[in-house]
C-alpha cells in the first residue's frame, strides 16, 4: 500500500524519521495556512481520515492505561485529564476512560454565556489559536493531583508549555503527564520540557504512541504555499458532480438526561458509567434508521493505511497487562456507514460509532473541522477529497467555511451526522449546508442531535476574578493575517473590525480644518496614505540598517524588564494600534528567541479624548487574566496617551466591575519620561515611525465613528492590500530580530541597572510641551508633537507649521528634514530641548494653509 505522505515528500523533500510504525500512523498533506507548510494527518485520530471507531477509541484507551500504570491507582484517582480542542477532544476523553478514575475537561474555542472562565492559553501554530477552559465546577482544576494533558501531536511543546505555565500560576501542582499519539519534537525542542519542569519545580512525564520527527528542507514554507496555490486552482470540488439527494432522516437518540455532550464543562467517571449503560439502546435507534439499506461493495478511495489494534471498553480495574492485542472482532456486515462528528463534538459520535461497531455494523468515524487543507486525489496523499460548507453553529469568530475530508468517494451507504443542539441551525439544513452536501453523495443521511449541555452552576462575579460581562462572549475573534494585515497570524491578533471597503480618506487640509474647528474628531476619518518617494525610501532603509542593533537593544531591554517584573507569569502583550504593534511583535519574538516563550499578542485601539476600546478590554478579560496584560506602545511624546489609558481603565473598571488591568505602558523609547517600563529614554529614530501602514502590517490608523462602530463593536481599521508592493513591515521586523544575539550581553547589563534604578516618571516632556505651546503662541498642547516619531506623524498626516530641531541631533533627523523640505516647512534649530525634534501643527488653520502642491503657506 502506498504511504499517504508520498506525494508531499516527493514534491517538498519532507522526511518522516522515527519509529517503524510512524508511516502507518501518519500521512502528509498541505495546509492552506501560512504558519506551516505541512500537516501531519493521523490515521487513528478520527478527524481527517475516516477510521474504524474501535481503532480510534482504542488508541486513546491504550494511552490512558499506560498513564494509570505510570501513576498508580492512588495518584490516578487524584488526577485530572485535560484535552485540547479541537482535534484531541475525543482522544483526551478516551485517555480518561483508559485511566478509569479521573474526571475529564477539554479546552474549547466556543465561549458559553454565563460560564466563568477558569483559564485560557494560546496555540500559536493552529488555524484558530485561542483556547478557553470552562469547567462547570471551578474546583476541577484546583486540586493538587497530577494533571494529564492530552494532544494528538507533540510537535514543539509550545502549546503544552503555555498551558502549564498559565495553570501552574493559578493551580500549582507537583506533577504533570503529557500524552500524545505521536511525539514529533525536533532535536532542538527535546530538552525544553525538562528545563521547564526544573524551572517550575514539578515533575513532567511524557507518554506517546510513537516518536519521530519531520525533517523540513530549507524554503519548505514558500514551496508549500506555491504548491497549494497551484493545486487549489486546479481542484474541482467533488460536490459539484452530483445532484441533490434524499432528505435527511432525524433520529431521536434518547441521550441520557443530565449527561454532558462532551468534556467542555467537565465529564466525571459517574457520567461515564451512565453513558456506557445507555449506548446500546442509542445504537439500536440508529441501526433501525439504517436497516433497509443494502450493503455496497464499492471500494473506498480513502481507506486508512492502518487498521490498528482492536480494543475493549474503558478500564474499570487494574491497567491492562502488556502483551498481544485484543482479538479482532468478527468481520462487519451490512451497509458501510460513516459516523460524522462535529468539530469539538468528537467523543459522543465516537462512542455511538463504537456501539454500532460492537453490534456488528461496518462503521467508519471522522469529524468536520475548521482547518483548511488542500485536497489532492492521489493515493500517496492523505486528504483525497473535501466538502466545503458554511459554519452552522454561530461561531464566536463569525461565519466561515468548514470542511469534511475523505468522505466523498469513500463508498459510504449512509452517513450518521452527530451534532449538538447548538449547531442544529437553519444553516445546517440550508441548500448549501452540510446535510444537503452529504446527501448529494451518500444515499442515506441520518441526523442525530445531542442536547448541548447547560451547566447548572449560574455565573456570578465571585466565580472568577477576571471575567468580562456576559456580552463579551458575543464579540468576534481577533482578525489575523493574511486576511487582515501582512503580519503572520501568530504574530498578532487585531481586536478590530475590518473597514477596508469603507471610503474613509479625506484630503489633509480638509481633515485639519474639520478637526480644529471642532466639526470632526481626528479618529472619524483617515489621511490619504503617504506614498514615499524613492529618496525617502532610501532614507528609511539607511536608517534601518544603522539603527537595527540600537532598536534590538531597546526591544530586549523593555522585554526583559517586563518579564523580570512578572516572575512566573506569562505576559499577554496588548499593543496600542498601530505604532505599538511592530514593537509588540518584536517583544514577542525576543521572548521566544531568548526564553522559548510563546506570548499572546493583540492590538487594540485607543483614541485621544475617547479612550481605549472597551469591547477589546471585555474580550481580553474573557480570554485572559487582566493582571497578565501588558500594554505596549512605540514611544512616548508628551504622555497624552499614557494619561488617556489611565483614565480609560479607571472608567472601564467602574462601569464593568472588571479589575486587574494595569494602565502602565511599556514602550521602546520614553524621551518624555512618562512611564516606568521602557527600552531607552533617548529620543532616537525608530524607522517604523518613518512610514505609515507600509511598516505596520498595511493597517491604517484606527477609526471610531458612530455610524460605523456600534456600542458592541470593536473600533475599526483598514487593510491596504493594494500597497503590498511597497510593504516593508516584515523587513523591519526581520532586520531588528537579526540583531538580537549580538545585543544580549548589553541588554542583561542594562536591565540589571534599570531594575535597581528609580524609574519614576518625571513628566519632563509634558513640561517642555507646555513651555513651547506658550512661547510660540499656540496655547494648545495638542498641537505640539514632541519626539522624532510624533514629528514624523505631523509631517505625514497633519498640516505642519514648523519643526523645532535640537541642535546637533542631525543623525536621527534626515527623514524629518526631507519631509519638511518637500512640504515647505521651516526647520528651526533650538537648544535645551529634551527631544531630538518637535513638530508644531499649524495653529490657525484655514483651507488656504496648504496649497495645491501640498506645501504649507502663510495663513492670512
Amino acid at each position: 500500500m502506498v504511504w499517504t505522505g508520498t506525494w508531499v515528500a516527493e514534491r517538498l523533500g519532507v522526511e518522516l524519521i522515527g519509529d517503524e510504525e510512524l508511516p502507518a500512523l501518519l500521512g502528509l498533506a498541505l495546509r492552506r495556512n501560512p504558519k506551516r507548510a505541512h500537516l501531519l494527518v493521523s490515521s487513528v485520530l478520527g478527524k481527517h481520515v475516516p477510521q474504524r471507531p474501535s481503532v480510534v477509541y482504542g488508541s486513546g484507551l491504550d494511552l490512558g492505561r499506560r498513564v494509570r500504570a505510570l501513576l498508580g491507582d492512588e495518584e490516578a484517582a487524584r488526577s485530572v485529564v485535560l484535552g485540547y480542542a479541537e482535534t484531541a477532544t475525543a482522544l483526551g476523553h478516551a485517555v480518561a476512560d483508559g485511566l478509569g478514575l479521573a474526571p475529564y475537561l477539554h479546552s474549547t474555542r466556543r465561549p458559553v454565556a454565563g460560564v466563568a472562565r477558569a483559564g485560557g492559553f494560546e496555540e500559536s501554530h493552529s488555524h484558530a489559536t485561542s483556547h478557553l477552559l470552562l469547567p462547570e465546577d471551578p474546583k476541577l482544576l484546583a486540586g493538587d493531583g497530577p494533571l494529564v494533558l492530552v494532544d494528538d501531536e507533540f510537535s514543539t511543546g509550545n502549546t503544552v508549555l503555555n498551558t502549564v505555565r498559565v495553570l501552574h500560576e493559578r493551580y500549582p501542582r507537583d506533577r504533570y503527564v503529557v500524552v500524545a499519539l505521536v511525539d514529533m519534537r525536533s532535536a532542538s525542542d527535546l530538552g525544553r520540557l525538562d528545563a521547564f519542569a526544573a524551572e517550575i519545580g514539578a515533575r513532567v512525564d511524557l507518554i506517546s504512541g510513537a516518536a519521530g520527527t519531520v525533517r523540513l528542507p530549507e524554503g519548505v514554507l514558500e514551496k508549500g504555499q506555491a504548491l497549494v496555490a497551484e493545486h487549489e486552482t486546479a481542484y474541482e470540488p467533488a460536490d459539484a458532480t452530483r445532484g441533490p439527494g434524499a432528505a435527511p432522516v432525524r433520529v431521536e437518540l434518547g441521550w441520557p438526561a443530565g449527561i454532558p455532550d462532551g468534556g467542555r464543562h467537565g465529564f466525571t467517571p459517574e457520567h461515564r458509567a451512565t453513558l456506557e449503560a445507555a449506548l446500546p439502546a442509542m445504537a439500536d435507534r440508529l441501526a433501525e434508521a439504517l436497516s433497509d439499506l443494502p450493503a455496497t461493495k464499492e471500494p473506498s478511495t480513502t481507506e486508512p493505511a492502518t487498521q490498528g489494534p482492536a480494543t475493549q471498553g474503558p478500564a474499570t480495574g487494574a491497567p491492562a497487562p502488556q502483551g498481544p492485542a485484543d482479538p479482532a472482532p468478527a468481520p462487519p456486515t451490512g451497509p458501510r456507514v460513516l459516523v460524522l462528528g462535529f468539530e469539538e463534538l468528537m467523543y459522543a459520535p465516537l462512542r455511538l460509532g463504537t456501539a454500532l461497531e460492537d453490534a456488528g455494523h461496518d462503521v467508519r468515524y471522522s469529524t468536520t473541522t475548521r482547518s483548511p487543507v488542500l485536497a489532492v486525489d492521489d493515493p500517496g496523499y492523505a486528504i483525497r477529497t473535501r466538502l466545503v460548507f458554511p459554519a452552522h453553529d454561530d461561531p464566536a469568530d463569525g461565519p466561515g467555511d468548514r470542511y469534511a475530508y475523505n468522505v466523498v468517494g469513500a463508498g459510504f451507504d449512509a452517513a450518521v451526522v452527530v451534532i449538538d443542539s447548538t449547531a442544529d441551525t437553519p444553516a445546517l439544513h440550508a441548500p448549501d449546508g452540510l446535510l444537503a452536501q452529504l446527501a448529494a453523495h451518500i444515499p442515506r443521511v441520518v441526523l442525530a442531535v445531542v442536547p448541548s449541555y447547560a451547566p447548572s452552576t449560574p455565573y456570578t462575579p465571585q466565580d472568577s476574578d477576571s471575567e468580562a460581562p456576559e456580552r463579551s462572549s458575543m464579540l468576534p475573534e481577533p482578525l489575523r493575517g493574511p486576511a487582515f494585515s501582512s503580519y503572520a497570524p501568530e504574530e498578532v491578533g487585531w481586536l478590530l473590525q475590518d473597514l477596508s471597503d469603507v471610503e474613509l480618506e479625506a484630503p489633509t487640509e480638509e481633515r485639519e480644518e474639520a478637526i480644529q474647528s471642532g466639526g470632526a474628531h481626528y479618529a472619524e476619518s483617515l489621511p490619504v496614505e503617504y506614498q514615499p518617494s524613492a529618496r525617502y525610501q532610501e532614507l528609511f532603509h539607511s536608517a534601518l540598517e544603522s539603527s537595527a542593533a540600537r532598536i534590538a537593544r531597546a526591544v530586549g531591554t523593555v522585554t526583559e524588564t517586563v518579564l523580570a517584573e512578572r516572575p512566573g507569569r506569562a505576559p499577554v502583550l496588548v499593543s496600542l494600534a498601530r505604532a505599538g504593534t511592530p514593537v509588540g511583535v518584536l517583544m514577542r519574538r525576543w521572548a521566544a528567541a531568548r526564553h522559548g516563550l510563546d506570548l499572546p499578542h493583540y492590538a487594540v485601539s485607543i483614541v485621544r479624548g475617547r479612550g481605549i476600546d472597551a469591547n477589546a478590554l471585555r474580550w481580553l478579560a474573557a480570554h485572559h487574566d487582566p493582571a497578565d496584560v501588558v500594554f505596549v506602545d512605540g514611544w512616548t511624546g508628551k504622555g497624552a496617551i499614557t494619561r488617556e489609558l489611565v483614565d480609560a481603565i479607571k472608567a472601564f473598571e467602574a462601569a464593568e466591575g472588571v479589575t486587574g488591568f494595569d494602565p502602565e505602558i511599556a514602550v521602546l523609547a520614553d524621551p518624555g519620561s512618562c512611564v516606568r517600563t521602557y527600552g531607552t529614554r533617548e529620543d532616537f529614530l525608530i524607522p517604523s515611525a518613518c512610514l505609515n501602514s507600509t511598516v505596520s502590517g498595511l493597517i491604517s490608523r484606527t477609526v471610531l465613528r458612530a455610524d460605523l462602530v456600534g456600542p458592541d463593536d470593536f473600533h475599526g481599521a483598514k487593510f491596504y492590500r493594494e500597497l503590498a508592493g511597497a510593504d516593508v513591515s516584515n523587513d523591519f521586523l526581520d532586520a531588528v530580530a537579526a540583531r538580537f544575539d549580538e545585543v544580549t550581553g548589553t541588554v542583561d547589563t542594562e536591565v540589571k541597572e534599570l531594575l535597581s534604578t528609580d524609574r519614576t516618571p518625571t513628566w519632563e516632556g509634558w513640561a517642555a510641551v507646555e513651555r513651547i505651546s506658550e512661547e510660540y503662541g499656540i496655547h494648545d498642547v495638542n498641537l505640539v508633537k514632541p519626539g522624532v516619531g510624533e514629528t514624523t506623524r505631523v509631517l505625514l498626516r497633519r498640516v505642519p507649521w514648523k519643526i523645532l530641531a535640537k541642535r546637533g541631533a542631525d543623525a536621527d533627523l534626515a527623514h524629518v528634514r526631507l519631509l519638511a523640505e518637500q512640504r515647505g516647512v521651516p526647520v528651526e534649530e533650538v537648544d535645551e530641548l529634551p527631544y531630538s525634534c518637535v513638530g508644531l501643527i499649524h495653529p490657525r488653520f484655514t483651507r488656504g494653509a496648504t496649497g495645491a502642491d501640498g506645501k504649507a503657506v502663510v495663513s492670512q
